[in-house]
């Protein structure tokens, strides 16, 4: 809420400019009204100065004074209290299945793929606090994190808590991740639903085919934009688990099936992106939330305040305290 001052008609302003010459007309007309006596001497005449007399051009101070009160509220001040409010008219739900398996945490983006890809996807949600967003994780199975919500908060805390764990089976199983993200969209009453799907291998595992769970995808007038998040070659990744738990890392090559990502995009209305480092990573996700764009509604209220009453009030207590003076205490000198 913001409060501010303005004059209406402050062009009326211009009207001061009369009381300059309404105070020399004044002078002049006095000095014309004051009537001289002229005699040979004045003694034998009691003399002494009137303090009445002194305080008459009071009288005429007042009606500047109320003049001036006047003017100002014809030029119409106020104060004027703005409140803008949103309303979100088109909302978006998205769910983004995210690849969870060992290779993620491959080194070829830094510190790695994954710990990238959660700082991205931080930044992501922080950008969109009018749509509700869902998390979905997968490796050799799925599951979904948090369900569609519009509390970021609790999307924030959920993210930075995922890492890579042995409790579900390794593998990836892209079929199974995509049709857990269909599954949290298909109820969804939005305008626009939304799949962000990223994984950084091929389909190995799981008992539903992606194509299948594409068309699914389809049949829920859900749009799939899939991303590919890896080097080009070879990359530092996980190759096997030391005595102490650790991972020992080694050279690998670097495989995604971008064929079954694009066919994927393609067949349910959205785009593949490949993603070979942060920097990249990073664009992916702001040119998805380009193109995703929530509609919003802005409500604006104004709350005015006027002004003028209370100086056409004074303007009139001036002139009446004016005319009180003149025909009471001023009257002999009229």
């Amino acid at each position: 809420m913001g409060s501010n001052f303005e004059f209406v008609n402050p062009q009326f302003f211009w009207l001061f400019l009369l009381l300059p010459v309404l105070i020399l007309w004044y002078l002049w007309k006095r000095k014309k009204q004051t009537a001289t006596l002229k005699i040979s001497s004045i003694q034998g005449f009691k003399t002494g100065k009137n303090w009445l007399a002194r305080l008459k051009p009071v009288l005429f101070a007042l009606r500047l004074l109320a003049l001036s009160a006047i003017i100002v509220a014809m030029a119409r001040p106020r104060t004027v209290d703005e409140t803008t409010k949103t309303k979100t008219t088109r909302g978006i739900d998205i769910v983004m299945a995210m690849d969870l398996s060992a290779s993620m945490l491959a080194r070829d983006l830094k510190p790695n793929r994954l710990e990238a890809l959660k700082t991205t996807v931080a930044h992501f949600i922080k950008g969109r606090p009018n749509d509700r967003i869902g998390l979905v994780e997968y490796a050799g199975e799925s599951y979904t994190r948090t369900p569609l919500t519009s509390d970021k908060n609790l999307l924030l805390s959920s993210l930075k808590s995922m890492e890579y764990n042995t409790t579900i089976e390794g593998g990836t199983a892209i079929g199974s991740g995509l049709a857990t993200a269909v599954n949290r969209l298909k109820d969804s009453r939005a305008k626009s639903k939304v799949i962000i799907l990223l994984t950084d291998g091929v389909n190995n595992t799981g008992f539903i085919d992606p194509k299948i769970a594409s068309e699914l995808a389809v049949e829920f007038g859900i749009k799939v934009y899939t991303i590919g998040i890896g080097t080009n070659g070879m990359a530092m990744s996980p190759i096997a688990i030391r005595p102490d738990g650790g991972f020992q890392y080694g050279n690998v090559p670097v495989e995604i099936d971008e064929q079954l990502m694009k066919d994927i995009a393609k067949r349910t209305g959205g785009q593949y992106f490949r993603a070979t480092d942060n920097q990249k990573l990073e664009k992916i996700y702001d040119e998805i939330n380009k193109l995703e764009k929530t509609d919003i509604e802005e409500f604006k209220y104004t709350n005015y305040n006027e002004m003028f009453r209370q100086w056409v009030i004074l303007g009139l207590i001036l002139i009446g305290f004016e005319f009180l003076l003149r025909i009471s205490l001023f009257r002999g000198f009229l």
